[in-house]
């Protein structure tokens, strides 16, 4: 029997993002991808994003986070996942830790991410600085300005998409900017494909966005790992990031999710701070059965 049978869970969602949280500090317990993909699939614990919380491994933090995709690769950050986590930290009974003020910080496998209490169901996560070379991202092929890059689906002569920017924001994203609505794109069939093209190595989270005014942005995206999702802060903050570097807007946006709305700043300082709501659905306890196949 998988030695998470039994152990309890938070799922919550940020702005639509499924999450389910799961809070291992004080054992010696980690996660393995079977597992991972075997807790998503369960109707209850279903995730677009599972958040593991460890003992911290460094002073002046509070906890180590590691994140799970949907299929059990892990990812580098997830921001509305990083909310309901400060939520769980400071209001749930059996999760809560004694925390300063309004404030946390977070390990991930991309570095320390701070959260800052904004209201009682709303954080801001400081997502730290983009990296915008093509090697950061990466990329296969050494493009010198990632504002754009020689990616296109459908005809040569008529894609249906061209030219994305690309960002890494803790993971890889290319977000394609159009002037229709992006619900008007089958994403659900281009997400796959553009996911797993070779251009990206690491696969990527692909965003269809539309600006709609200088500090409004709507979008739809499809998750590396998870598929269509009803929002990702980490595809809102490179939408703002990438939409920045080619004018569009200024250095903060509003961005309408089908989950959502977040709010994201791109500071002077190079750091992203992405705002939004968590909301918490249930709580539930993992059964022993979930795990008959990952053995």
């Amino acid at each position: 029997m998988s030695a998470l049978a039994h152990r309890r869970f938070l799922k919550m969602h940020g702005a639509g993002n499924a999450i389910v949280v799961l809070d291992l500090r004080g054992t010696d317990l980690r996660v393995r991808p079977e597992e991972a993909h075997a807790i998503g699939a369960d109707a209850h614990s279903a995730f677009d994003q599972l958040m593991v919380l460890h003992d911290p491994a460094s002073a002046g933090t509070d906890a180590f986070m590691r994140i799970y995709n949907t299929d059990g690769s892990e990812s580098g950050a997830c921001g509305n996942g990083t909310r309901c986590v400060a939520y769980a930290m400071f209001d749930d009974p059996a999760m809560a830790r004694p925390a300063e003020g309004n404030r946390l910080v977070l390990e991930t496998v991309s570095g320390s991410v701070a959260v800052r209490r904004v209201s009682e169901r709303a954080f801001t996560v400081d997502m730290g600085r983009p990296r915008l070379a093509w090697d950061e991202i990466p990329l296969r092929d050494p493009f010198p300005d990632t504002r754009r890059i020689e990616l296109q689906i459908g005809p040569i002569d008529d894609p249906i998409l061209h030219s994305p920017g690309v960002v890494n924001m803790g993971n890889p994203h290319a977000v394609f900017f159009t002037d229709r609505d992006p619900a008007e794109y089958d994403l659900a069939r281009i997400g796959p494909m553009l996911e797993n093209h070779p251009i990206f190595p690491e696969r990527a989270n692909i965003s269809i966005a539309q600006v709609i005014g200088r500090e409004t942005i709507r979008l739809r995206v499809w998750e590396r790992g998870a598929g269509l999702t009803l929002a990702c802060g980490t595809a809102a903050c490179a939408t703002v990031v990438a939409a920045s570097r080619l004018r569009m807007i200024g250095r903060q946006a509003s961005v309408s999710l089908p989950g959502g709305e977040l709010f994201v700043e791109w500071r002077a300082d190079d750091h992203v701070l992405m705002t939004g709501p968590v909301c918490l659905v249930a709580e539930g306890i993992l059964a022993p059965e979930l795990f008959s196949g990952t053995a």
